[in-house]
């Protein structure tokens, strides 16, 4: 099945009450437009969002049953959506999504109240999976787990943006020659 493809089985929301409003908070425009129609196929009523100002705004004034948000925003983090969304309402389900993950925003984002840390890019599948897990219940390891050199690769790029995209200050923090970052910035991802 394709990453946002309508599912042939139950939407897999019995016995989650009758409120299905599910916020997505996402920078990425085409992607959140894809994920919101894959979600609404599912069977949720679907609110979005593409920027921390908007994700908090919409927390405040309809707080969510479910909510799926990004972690880094143009205009901030996606921690900051997940707290104002905890403020308006406690038993909201959410779930975090990431292309630059690490073990410290994923131990916040579980401490501020969210279910479960996804990377980018996730299948509607799994976000589903994780906004409806039972407590205690655990999620299956993935079938193809990030290569070493793609978890390099990821590193590389988190530090990059961190860095203002100064490929001199990104090869100093990473230890690395200016010309080799040059190098490893032009090559595509690996898989």
């Amino acid at each position: 099945m394709n990453e946002l493809q309508t599912p042939d089985t139950d939407d897999g929301l019995a016995g989650l009450g009758d409120d299905r409003s599910l916020l997505l908070v996402d920078d990425d425009a085409p992607f959140l437009r894809r994920l919101a129609r894959a979600m609404e196929t599912r069977g949720f009523d679907i609110e979005t969002a593409g920027s921390v100002a908007e994700g908090t705004a919409l927390a405040k004034a309809r707080p969510p049953a479910f909510a799926v948000v990004d972690l880094r925003l143009e205009d901030g983090s996606g921690l900051d959506v997940v707290a104002a969304i905890r403020e308006a309402r406690a038993d909201t389900r959410i779930v975090m999504l990431t292309g630059y993950g690490n073990l410290a925003t994923a131990v916040t984002a579980v401490k501020l109240g969210a279910l479960d840390y996804l990377a980018k890019p996730a299948d509607a599948d799994d976000i589903v999976h994780a906004l409806t897990q039972q407590p205690g219940e655990r999620t299956d390891l993935p079938e193809n787990p990030m290569s070493a050199d793609r978890v390099r690769w990821e590193h590389i790029q988190r530090v990059y943006e961190m860095c203002d995209r100064n490929v001199s200050e990104t090869a100093r923090r990473l230890n690395m020659h200016r010309r080799t970052l040059q190098r490893i910035l032009a090559k595509r991802a690996p898989r």
